[in-house]
Protein backbone atom coordinates (compact mmCIF):
# COMPACT_ATOMS: atom_id res chain seq x y z
CA UNK A 1 0.00 0.00 0.00
CA UNK A 2 1.63 3.22 -1.09
CA UNK A 3 1.30 6.24 1.58
CA UNK A 4 0.59 8.82 -1.21
CA UNK A 5 -2.73 6.97 -1.50
CA UNK A 6 -6.20 8.71 -0.19
CA UNK A 7 -7.03 7.37 3.03
CA UNK A 8 -9.31 3.70 3.30
CA UNK A 9 -10.71 2.34 5.79
CA UNK A 10 -9.72 -1.81 5.51
CA UNK A 11 -12.49 -4.38 5.51
CA UNK A 12 -12.18 -7.91 6.12
CA UNK A 13 -12.46 -8.47 2.44
CA UNK A 14 -10.19 -5.99 1.76
CA UNK A 15 -7.70 -6.23 3.98
CA UNK A 16 -5.48 -9.41 2.38
CA UNK A 17 -5.55 -7.41 -1.32
CA UNK A 18 -4.23 -4.15 0.17
CA UNK A 19 -1.76 -5.59 2.49
CA UNK A 20 -0.25 -8.16 0.35
CA UNK A 21 2.52 -6.74 -0.87
CA UNK A 22 3.38 -5.44 2.41
CA UNK A 23 6.91 -7.31 3.29
CA UNK A 24 6.10 -7.00 7.48
CA UNK A 25 3.64 -9.08 6.63
CA UNK A 26 4.53 -11.11 4.09
CA UNK A 27 7.52 -12.48 5.86
CA UNK A 28 6.14 -12.90 9.30
CA UNK A 29 2.08 -14.70 8.04
CA UNK A 30 2.99 -16.18 4.28
CA UNK A 31 3.26 -14.74 0.66
CA UNK A 32 -0.18 -16.27 -0.19
CA UNK A 33 -2.54 -13.02 0.77
CA UNK A 34 -5.64 -14.70 -0.83
CA UNK A 35 -5.21 -17.56 2.02
CA UNK A 36 -4.73 -15.17 4.84
CA UNK A 37 -7.37 -15.22 8.14
CA UNK A 38 -8.55 -12.12 8.48
CA UNK A 39 -10.31 -11.15 11.81
CA UNK A 40 -12.20 -8.07 13.08
CA UNK A 41 -11.23 -8.07 16.80
CA UNK A 42 -11.93 -4.02 17.85
CA UNK A 43 -13.36 -3.03 20.86
CA UNK A 44 -16.03 -0.95 18.65
CA UNK A 45 -14.64 2.47 20.51
CA UNK A 46 -11.66 3.96 18.25
CA UNK A 47 -10.29 2.12 15.92
CA UNK A 48 -10.30 -1.47 13.45
CA UNK A 49 -7.88 -4.05 14.59
CA UNK A 50 -7.72 -7.25 12.70
CA UNK A 51 -6.24 -10.35 13.73
CA UNK A 52 -4.79 -11.55 9.89
CA UNK A 53 -3.18 -15.05 10.45
CA UNK A 54 -1.46 -16.98 7.46
CA UNK A 55 0.27 -20.25 7.31
CA UNK A 56 3.63 -19.35 9.00
CA UNK A 57 1.90 -17.29 11.80
CA UNK A 58 0.19 -13.89 12.81
CA UNK A 59 0.19 -9.92 13.19
CA UNK A 60 -1.98 -7.45 14.51
CA UNK A 61 -3.33 -4.46 11.91
CA UNK A 62 -4.27 -1.77 13.61
CA UNK A 63 -6.22 1.09 11.75
CA UNK A 64 -7.56 4.62 13.36
CA UNK A 65 -10.72 5.93 11.50
CA UNK A 66 -11.51 9.47 11.05
CA UNK A 67 -13.91 9.72 14.08
CA UNK A 68 -15.17 7.98 17.13
CA UNK A 69 -16.27 4.68 16.25
CA UNK A 70 -18.15 4.35 19.62
CA UNK A 71 -20.56 7.35 18.47
CA UNK A 72 -20.32 7.69 14.69
CA UNK A 73 -19.02 10.20 12.41
CA UNK A 74 -20.72 13.23 14.18
CA UNK A 75 -17.99 12.86 15.85
CA UNK A 76 -14.76 13.20 13.81
CA UNK A 77 -10.91 12.16 14.97
CA UNK A 78 -7.80 12.93 13.51
CA UNK A 79 -6.02 9.94 11.47
CA UNK A 80 -2.77 11.38 13.43
CA UNK A 81 -3.60 9.78 15.79
CA UNK A 82 -1.65 6.49 14.84
CA UNK A 83 1.53 8.85 14.91
CA UNK A 84 1.08 9.64 18.10
CA UNK A 85 0.92 6.05 18.62
CA UNK A 86 3.22 4.67 16.93
CA UNK A 87 6.12 7.06 18.66
CA UNK A 88 4.49 6.24 21.88
CA UNK A 89 5.19 2.44 21.37
CA UNK A 90 9.11 2.96 20.22
CA UNK A 91 9.58 5.43 23.07
CA UNK A 92 7.82 2.96 25.50
CA UNK A 93 10.15 0.24 24.20
CA UNK A 94 13.52 2.17 24.28
CA UNK A 95 12.57 3.12 28.32
CA UNK A 96 11.19 0.18 29.58
CA UNK A 97 12.76 -2.70 27.35
CA UNK A 98 11.94 -4.85 24.74
CA UNK A 99 8.76 -6.91 25.90
CA UNK A 100 7.06 -4.12 27.66
CA UNK A 101 4.85 -3.46 24.72
CA UNK A 102 4.19 -5.26 21.11
CA UNK A 103 6.81 -4.97 18.54
CA UNK A 104 6.09 -2.43 15.69
CA UNK A 105 6.71 -4.10 12.28
CA UNK A 106 5.31 -1.46 9.74
CA UNK A 107 3.69 1.91 10.31
CA UNK A 108 1.85 3.82 7.20
CA UNK A 109 0.85 6.92 7.98
CA UNK A 110 -1.26 8.03 5.14
CA UNK A 111 -3.46 5.06 5.78
CA UNK A 112 -3.32 5.53 9.52
CA UNK A 113 -2.21 1.80 10.39
CA UNK A 114 0.28 0.06 12.36
CA UNK A 115 1.40 -3.61 11.90
CA UNK A 116 1.99 -5.02 15.32
CA UNK A 117 3.05 -8.57 16.89
CA UNK A 118 -0.13 -10.48 17.64
CA UNK A 119 0.17 -11.49 21.84
CA UNK A 120 -1.03 -14.79 22.46
CA UNK A 121 -2.32 -16.61 24.66
CA UNK A 122 -2.47 -13.07 26.24
CA UNK A 123 -5.69 -11.64 27.19
CA UNK A 124 -6.94 -8.20 28.20
CA UNK A 125 -6.18 -7.64 31.84
CA UNK A 126 -9.27 -6.72 32.75
CA UNK A 127 -11.01 -9.80 31.43
CA UNK A 128 -8.44 -11.53 33.62
CA UNK A 129 -9.47 -9.95 37.39
CA UNK A 130 -13.64 -9.84 36.01
CA UNK A 131 -13.14 -13.79 35.94
CA UNK A 132 -11.15 -13.78 39.45
CA UNK A 133 -6.94 -14.17 37.98
CA UNK A 134 -4.71 -13.30 40.18
CA UNK A 135 -1.59 -12.97 37.98
CA UNK A 136 1.35 -12.78 40.16
CA UNK A 137 3.67 -10.55 38.06
CA UNK A 138 1.38 -7.24 36.99
CA UNK A 139 2.10 -5.49 39.92
CA UNK A 140 6.10 -5.57 39.47
CA UNK A 141 6.12 -5.27 35.26
CA UNK A 142 3.53 -2.45 35.65
CA UNK A 143 5.32 -0.54 38.34
CA UNK A 144 8.70 -1.15 36.50
CA UNK A 145 6.78 -0.05 33.38
CA UNK A 146 5.69 3.50 34.91
CA UNK A 147 8.56 4.45 36.97
CA UNK A 148 11.00 3.78 33.80
CA UNK A 149 8.90 5.67 31.03
CA UNK A 150 7.80 8.24 33.34
CA UNK A 151 11.30 9.03 34.78
CA UNK A 152 13.22 8.84 31.33
CA UNK A 153 10.71 10.78 29.38
CA UNK A 154 10.78 13.62 31.72
CA UNK A 155 13.47 16.46 32.56
CA UNK A 156 15.37 14.38 35.51
CA UNK A 157 16.53 12.65 32.88
CA UNK A 158 16.33 13.78 29.24
CA UNK A 159 18.49 16.83 27.58
CA UNK A 160 16.55 20.17 27.47
CA UNK A 161 16.66 20.27 24.29
CA UNK A 162 15.46 16.47 23.29
CA UNK A 163 12.88 16.75 25.61
CA UNK A 164 11.42 19.87 24.33
CA UNK A 165 12.14 18.88 20.98
CA UNK A 166 9.72 16.00 22.00
CA UNK A 167 6.94 17.83 23.54
CA UNK A 168 6.62 19.65 20.24
CA UNK A 169 5.72 16.63 18.61
CA UNK A 170 3.44 15.35 21.13
CA UNK A 171 1.56 18.90 21.64
CA UNK A 172 -0.49 18.19 18.49
CA UNK A 173 -1.96 15.16 19.96
CA UNK A 174 -5.09 17.79 20.88
CA UNK A 175 -8.13 16.12 20.00
CA UNK A 176 -7.07 13.10 22.11
CA UNK A 177 -6.15 15.18 24.90
CA UNK A 178 -9.06 17.28 24.42
CA UNK A 179 -11.52 13.86 24.83
CA UNK A 180 -9.61 13.30 28.38
CA UNK A 181 -9.84 16.47 29.30
CA UNK A 182 -13.73 16.77 28.99
CA UNK A 183 -14.63 13.13 29.82
CA UNK A 184 -12.57 12.67 32.44
CA UNK A 185 -12.37 16.17 34.33
CA UNK A 186 -15.69 17.86 33.61
CA UNK A 187 -18.54 15.73 31.89
CA UNK A 188 -19.11 13.27 34.87
CA UNK A 189 -19.69 16.39 37.03
CA UNK A 190 -22.78 18.17 35.04
CA UNK A 191 -25.45 16.69 32.88
CA UNK A 192 -24.67 16.25 29.21
CA UNK A 193 -25.96 14.20 26.41
CA UNK A 194 -22.94 11.69 26.36
CA UNK A 195 -23.39 10.60 30.22
CA UNK A 196 -25.02 7.75 31.17
CA UNK A 197 -25.05 5.47 34.44
CA UNK A 198 -26.88 3.10 36.01
CA UNK A 199 -30.46 4.72 36.63
CA UNK A 200 -32.53 4.92 38.66
CA UNK A 201 -30.64 3.35 41.02
CA UNK A 202 -27.95 5.83 41.05
CA UNK A 203 -30.20 8.88 40.51
CA UNK A 204 -29.85 10.75 44.12
CA UNK A 205 -25.91 9.78 44.33
CA UNK A 206 -25.07 11.08 41.28
CA UNK A 207 -27.29 14.21 41.92
CA UNK A 208 -24.98 14.73 45.09
CA UNK A 209 -21.51 14.41 43.40
CA UNK A 210 -22.67 17.06 40.84
CA UNK A 211 -23.74 19.25 43.68
CA UNK A 212 -20.48 18.91 45.63
CA UNK A 213 -18.53 21.85 45.26
CA UNK A 214 -15.50 20.54 47.05
CA UNK A 215 -15.56 17.69 44.65
CA UNK A 216 -16.15 19.73 41.51
CA UNK A 217 -13.26 22.03 42.64
CA UNK A 218 -11.00 19.44 43.10
CA UNK A 219 -11.62 17.82 39.50
CA UNK A 220 -10.85 21.46 38.01
CA UNK A 221 -7.93 21.79 39.91
CA UNK A 222 -7.13 18.27 38.60
CA UNK A 223 -8.01 19.26 34.97
CA UNK A 224 -5.69 22.19 35.10
CA UNK A 225 -2.73 20.01 36.58
CA UNK A 226 -3.57 18.17 33.39
CA UNK A 227 -3.14 20.31 30.63
CA UNK A 228 -0.84 22.78 32.26
CA UNK A 229 2.08 20.32 33.66
CA UNK A 230 3.89 18.43 30.57
CA UNK A 231 5.93 16.74 32.96
CA UNK A 232 6.60 13.81 31.41
CA UNK A 233 5.35 11.57 27.93
CA UNK A 234 2.85 9.76 29.43
CA UNK A 235 1.01 6.57 28.06
CA UNK A 236 -2.47 9.01 28.45
CA UNK A 237 -5.17 5.87 28.69
CA UNK A 238 -3.55 3.47 31.25
CA UNK A 239 -5.94 1.42 32.78
CA UNK A 240 -6.81 -2.16 32.85
CA UNK A 241 -7.80 -2.27 29.12
CA UNK A 242 -5.12 -1.14 27.82
CA UNK A 243 -2.60 -4.11 28.94
CA UNK A 244 -2.43 -7.58 27.96
CA UNK A 245 -1.36 -10.80 30.11
CA UNK A 246 -0.20 -14.16 30.35
CA UNK A 247 0.49 -15.78 33.88
CA UNK A 248 4.01 -15.15 33.20
CA UNK A 249 4.15 -11.17 30.81
CA UNK A 250 2.56 -8.47 30.80
CA UNK A 251 2.29 -5.84 28.06
CA UNK A 252 1.30 -2.53 27.70
CA UNK A 253 -0.74 -1.53 24.55
CA UNK A 254 -2.65 1.83 22.95
CA UNK A 255 -0.84 4.75 24.01
CA UNK A 256 -2.77 6.83 21.12
CA UNK A 257 -3.54 9.07 23.85
CA UNK A 258 -0.07 9.95 24.81
CA UNK A 259 1.34 13.28 25.46
CA UNK A 260 3.62 15.60 27.99
CA UNK A 261 1.74 15.63 31.09
CA UNK A 262 1.83 14.82 35.02
CA UNK A 263 3.73 11.96 36.05
CA UNK A 264 1.40 10.84 38.16
CA UNK A 265 -1.93 10.69 35.47
CA UNK A 266 -0.68 7.40 34.13
CA UNK A 267 -0.30 5.96 37.50
CA UNK A 268 -3.65 7.52 39.08
CA UNK A 269 -5.38 5.99 35.99
CA UNK A 270 -3.96 2.65 36.68
CA UNK A 271 -4.62 2.08 40.27
CA UNK A 272 -8.23 3.63 39.52
CA UNK A 273 -8.70 0.66 37.25
CA UNK A 274 -7.55 -1.71 40.63
CA UNK A 275 -10.18 0.07 42.82
CA UNK A 276 -12.57 -0.58 40.06
CA UNK A 277 -12.19 -4.03 40.08
CA UNK A 278 -11.55 -4.24 44.12
CA UNK A 279 -15.59 -3.13 43.96
CA UNK A 280 -16.86 -4.84 41.32
CA UNK A 281 -15.88 -8.44 42.45
CA UNK A 282 -18.77 -8.72 44.80
CA UNK A 283 -21.30 -8.34 41.24
CA UNK A 284 -19.05 -11.37 40.54
CA UNK A 285 -19.75 -13.88 43.17
CA UNK A 286 -21.64 -16.80 42.88
CA UNK A 287 -21.36 -17.67 38.75
CA UNK A 288 -19.55 -20.80 38.90
CA UNK A 289 -16.12 -22.07 39.98
CA UNK A 290 -13.54 -19.70 38.26
CA UNK A 291 -15.33 -16.93 37.35
CA UNK A 292 -17.55 -16.74 40.13
CA UNK A 293 -17.12 -18.05 43.51
CA UNK A 294 -16.36 -16.14 47.02
CA UNK A 295 -14.52 -13.35 45.43
CA UNK A 296 -12.76 -12.23 49.00
CA UNK A 297 -9.18 -13.66 48.18
CA UNK A 298 -9.60 -11.83 44.98
CA UNK A 299 -10.26 -8.41 46.95
CA UNK A 300 -7.24 -9.22 48.50
CA UNK A 301 -5.15 -9.91 45.72
CA UNK A 302 -6.42 -6.66 44.16
CA UNK A 303 -5.53 -4.23 47.55
CA UNK A 304 -1.85 -6.26 47.50
CA UNK A 305 -1.35 -5.15 43.93
CA UNK A 306 -1.63 -1.59 44.45
CA UNK A 307 0.45 -1.46 47.35
CA UNK A 308 3.13 -4.18 45.69
CA UNK A 309 2.68 -2.03 42.40
CA UNK A 310 3.47 1.56 44.08
CA UNK A 311 6.14 0.25 45.99
CA UNK A 312 7.93 -1.43 43.09
CA UNK A 313 7.32 1.90 41.21
CA UNK A 314 8.88 4.03 44.14
CA UNK A 315 11.50 1.85 44.51
CA UNK A 316 12.75 1.94 40.87
CA UNK A 317 11.95 5.45 40.28
CA UNK A 318 13.99 5.92 43.15
CA UNK A 319 16.46 3.79 41.69
CA UNK A 320 16.92 5.89 38.33
CA UNK A 321 16.83 8.72 40.50
CA UNK A 322 20.09 8.17 41.90
CA UNK A 323 21.75 6.47 38.77
CA UNK A 324 19.90 8.45 35.71
CA UNK A 325 19.24 11.74 37.08
CA UNK A 326 21.29 13.26 34.10
CA UNK A 327 18.61 16.16 33.00
CA UNK A 328 18.18 19.73 33.85
CA UNK A 329 15.80 19.02 37.11
CA UNK A 330 17.52 18.74 40.58
CA UNK A 331 21.00 19.05 38.92
CA UNK A 332 23.46 16.84 40.61
CA UNK A 333 25.77 19.18 41.15
CA UNK A 334 23.56 21.07 44.00
CA UNK A 335 23.52 18.11 45.82
CA UNK A 336 25.78 14.94 45.37
CA UNK A 337 28.55 16.78 43.88
CA UNK A 338 28.63 19.52 46.75
CA UNK A 339 28.62 16.22 49.49
CA UNK A 340 24.69 16.69 50.20
CA UNK A 341 23.52 13.84 49.29
CA UNK A 342 20.34 14.47 51.95
CA UNK A 343 19.43 17.07 49.82
CA UNK A 344 18.91 15.00 46.87
CA UNK A 345 16.73 12.71 49.26
CA UNK A 346 14.82 15.32 50.82
CA UNK A 347 14.17 16.55 47.12
CA UNK A 348 13.35 12.87 46.40
CA UNK A 349 10.95 12.72 48.81
CA UNK A 350 9.37 15.48 48.44
CA UNK A 351 8.97 14.41 44.21
CA UNK A 352 7.47 11.30 45.48
CA UNK A 353 4.83 12.90 47.97
CA UNK A 354 3.50 14.95 45.24
CA UNK A 355 3.15 12.09 42.90
CA UNK A 356 1.30 10.41 45.44
CA UNK A 357 -0.98 12.93 46.41
CA UNK A 358 -1.66 13.99 42.15
CA UNK A 359 -2.09 10.05 41.66
CA UNK A 360 -5.32 9.58 44.39
CA UNK A 361 -6.46 12.79 42.70
CA UNK A 362 -6.71 11.45 39.02
CA UNK A 363 -7.75 8.22 40.46
CA UNK A 364 -10.67 9.26 42.30
CA UNK A 365 -12.03 11.63 38.88
CA UNK A 366 -10.50 8.06 36.72
CA UNK A 367 -13.49 5.92 39.14
CA UNK A 368 -16.36 8.74 38.17
CA UNK A 369 -16.12 9.24 34.52
CA UNK A 370 -16.13 5.44 34.16
CA UNK A 371 -19.81 4.88 35.73
CA UNK A 372 -20.76 8.70 35.08
CA UNK A 373 -19.66 9.37 31.83
CA UNK A 374 -19.68 8.10 28.42
CA UNK A 375 -16.93 5.02 28.39
CA UNK A 376 -17.47 2.63 31.38
CA UNK A 377 -15.56 -0.26 32.36
CA UNK A 378 -16.50 -4.16 31.98
CA UNK A 379 -15.66 -4.59 35.35
CA UNK A 380 -19.72 -2.97 35.93
CA UNK A 381 -21.49 -3.67 32.62
CA UNK A 382 -20.60 -7.07 33.36
CA UNK A 383 -22.97 -7.39 36.19
CA UNK A 384 -26.50 -8.21 35.16
CA UNK A 385 -28.08 -7.63 37.77
CA UNK A 386 -28.77 -3.48 37.64
CA UNK A 387 -29.94 -3.70 41.47
CA UNK A 388 -26.08 -5.45 42.53
CA UNK A 389 -24.46 -3.44 39.83
CA UNK A 390 -25.25 0.00 40.80
CA UNK A 391 -24.42 -1.15 44.80
CA UNK A 392 -20.96 -1.87 43.53
CA UNK A 393 -20.59 1.25 41.26
CA UNK A 394 -21.98 3.47 44.15
CA UNK A 395 -19.32 1.89 46.51
CA UNK A 396 -16.69 2.92 44.10
CA UNK A 397 -18.36 6.10 43.32
CA UNK A 398 -17.65 7.11 47.22
CA UNK A 399 -14.61 5.92 47.25
CA UNK A 400 -13.31 8.00 44.74
CA UNK A 401 -15.04 11.00 46.00
CA UNK A 402 -13.06 10.55 48.95
CA UNK A 403 -9.95 10.13 47.98
CA UNK A 404 -9.74 12.99 45.54
CA UNK A 405 -11.13 15.60 47.94
CA UNK A 406 -8.98 14.30 50.84
CA UNK A 407 -5.72 13.37 49.13
CA UNK A 408 -3.89 16.26 50.70
CA UNK A 409 -4.46 14.44 53.96
CA UNK A 410 -4.32 10.71 53.06
CA UNK A 411 -0.90 9.30 54.39
CA UNK A 412 -0.81 5.61 53.45
CA UNK A 413 -2.43 2.66 51.85
CA UNK A 414 -3.44 1.55 54.84
CA UNK A 415 -5.56 4.25 55.47
CA UNK A 416 -6.77 4.04 52.00
CA UNK A 417 -7.81 0.12 52.48
CA UNK A 418 -9.23 0.66 55.52
CA UNK A 419 -11.28 2.57 54.18
CA UNK A 420 -12.44 0.43 51.07
CA UNK A 421 -13.13 -2.45 53.48
CA UNK A 422 -15.53 -0.25 55.01
CA UNK A 423 -17.37 1.10 52.06
CA UNK A 424 -17.71 -2.63 50.55
CA UNK A 425 -18.96 -3.76 53.82
CA UNK A 426 -21.71 -1.22 54.18
CA UNK A 427 -20.24 0.58 57.38
CA UNK A 428 -19.33 3.98 55.56
CA UNK A 429 -22.78 5.29 54.42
Amino acid sequence: MSGAEAFQALTIETLPARLGGIDALTSRIGTNAAQWTVKEVGDGNLNLVFIVTGDKGAVIVKQALPYVRLVGESWPLPLKRSFFEYHALTRQEARAGVGTVPAIFHFDEAQALIVMEYLTPHVILRHALIEGRQLPKIANDLGLFMARTLFRGSDLSMKAKDRKADVGIFADNVELCDITENLVFTDPYYETELNRHTSPQLDSLVAELRADRDLKVEAQKLKHMFAANAETLVHGDLHSGSIMVTHDDTRVIDPEFAFYGPIAFDVGMLMANFWMSYFSQSGHEGAGHEKGGDRESMRQYLLGVIVETWSIFRSEFSRLWHTERNGMLYDRRLFEDRGDPLGSEQALDRFIHDIWVDMLGFAGVEIHRRILGLAHNADFETIADQDLRATCEAKALKFGRHICVNRERIHSFDEIHALAARIEKGIVA
